[in-house]
């Protein structure tokens, strides 16, 4: 097993225990979700409004409520996730609120040994590629499962973002902009629940804008835009302040807190 696979191996038991947590969360409101509302936040679906009878792949899709959001929008689906915990609730939930979206259990990277045929839509978004130490083999799947003229978009936190460690109330900048080496974190609880009895053990990697643009034009995308917003739909850092259109700040604005692109093939 090489030292990557070992992270990896650890990220996905992490992932495993989250899941039944995540689902009993506010963070995912997972009643109101089954009675119909959707998951998806207002960046990707002002991009991708018209998705109905297309096809759609999401990448690392946890147990699978935006792809059945997508689903329920019309579009043909399958959702990847490295979490087999994540894919066995995902096929659960598709079967309870009869959609027929697709899920397969596999690491990101090696989604063109699982999942054949290409797709209109690759979507992805809110803390994904932190998972992967190399982006350039997942710019090339990317471009291996979208269609010619198809289009790849995802929301994802910014890299500053993960300058901080957020371990103590008072986020300490710690890790570097453009960072090679691995970072480990331990800790009790999740994002969704910090009082959680389980210990979430994670290896994640910094990705810099340079780095994500980069991975994707080296395998043949086109880069329609790349926005910044100061803002966050999801309440996951300390002492965010929520806003009158619900989305999360920081008090004083410094810097952004995701980041919107769009691709073509």
């Amino acid at each position: 097993m090489t030292t990557n696979n070992k992270y990896f191996e650890t990220n996905k038991a992490t992932w495993n225990k989250k899941v039944k947590v995540h689902a009993q969360s506010e963070m995912y409101h997972l009643d109101a979700f089954k009675k119909g509302k959707t998951s998806l936040k207002p960046y990707e679906l002002e991009v991708l409004d018209d998705v109905a009878g297309k096809s759609l792949l999401h990448l690392q899709c946890h147990f699978g409520q935006d792809t059945l959001s997508w689903s329920r929008m019309g579009a043909h689906c399958t959702g990847v996730d490295i979490s087999d915990e994540g894919i066995k609730f995902a096929k659960q939930l598709n079967a309870e609120l009869g959609l027929n979206a697709n899920f397969v259990c596999c690491n990101v990277l090696e989604t063109s040994k699982y999942v054949q045929g290409t797709f209109d839509v690759v979507f992805t978004s809110y803390g994904v590629i932190g998972w992967l130490p190399d982006l350039k083999p997942w710019g090339h799947m990317i471009a291996e499962r979208l269609k010619k003229g198809g289009t790849f978009f995802m929301a994802e936190f910014h890299p500053i973002v993960w300058m901080f460690d957020y371990l103590d109330d008072q986020p300490k900048m710690t890790y570097r902009y453009m960072q090679k080496e691995v970072i480990y974190e331990e800790y009790e609880g999740t994002y969704a629940n910090k009082n959680a009895k389980i210990t979430s053990k994670e290896y994640g990697w910094n990705h810099g804008l340079g780095e994500v643009v980069t991975a994707l034009t080296e395998a043949g995308l086109h880069i329609d835009y790349l926005k910044e917003y100061d803002e966050s739909p999801y309440d996951v850092l300390p002492n965010l302040i929520e806003t009158d259109s619900g989305m999360f700040v920081t008090k004083d604005k410094l810097y952004p807190l995701i980041f919107t692109l769009r691709a073509t093939k």
